[in-house]
């Protein structure tokens, strides 16, 4: 796993160890940020279930201004703060050991341009998160919300869900990315 484009492409970013963590790959990564193109420039980055980072470092590499980190399992944080450690990234993150979802119930003020959501597959967490984020403020007017799903796990997104709705989906093997904005954009 590296990074594959911006100021720090091919830097080496660290894996967590066994399972529980799975990465985004190098082309799944390298799709979605080819589809977000010059939106990355100066955006205000949140990555939730953030795993090794992977999302976020390489926004920042490609000229994202901030990121916050979200990740509630001890081993992928001290992952995830190894990598901006030899990135040299630590003023433009803030990295927060605490669940997804605590996250968005109590930090309601935080506006964000670029949301990433990379849960563990097959257990809703997608669905479960665009909920809370459909009743809040934390997508700015243009942003976008990217999600990894499982390419057979189903994201529907309906009238429950507005403002927000489904603008652009890719396949990329067993992965399936999915890009939410708002209706009203």
């Amino acid at each position: 796993m590296r990074i594959i484009a911006g100021e720090m492409r091919g830097r080496i970013l660290k894996a967590v160890e066994g399972m529980l963590t799975r990465p985004t790959s190098d082309k799944v990564k390298g799709a979605i940020f080819n589809v977000l193109g010059e939106r990355v420039i100066d955006a205000r980055v949140l990555d939730l279930f953030s795993g090794t980072g992977n999302l976020a470092l390489e926004a920042l590499s490609r000229g994202a201004r901030e990121a916050v980190l979200v990740e509630k399992s001890h081993n992928a944080l001290k992952v995830i703060q190894e990598n901006i450690g030899c990135l040299g990234l630590g003023p433009r993150t803030k990295v927060l050991h605490m669940d997804a979802f605590k996250y968005l119930e109590n930090c309601s003020a935080e506006v964000y341009d670029l949301i990433f959501l990379d849960p563990p597959y097959h257990k809703e967490l997608v669905l479960q998160s665009l909920k809370t984020l459909s009743s809040s403020i934390y997508l700015a007017p243009n942003g976008v919300i990217i999600a990894e799903t499982a390419k057979d796990e189903p994201l529907d997104v309906d009238d429950a869900f507005f403002p927000l709705e489904i603008r652009k989906t890719g396949l990329y093997g067993d992965t399936k990315v999915w890009y939410i904005q708002r209706k009203d954009v």
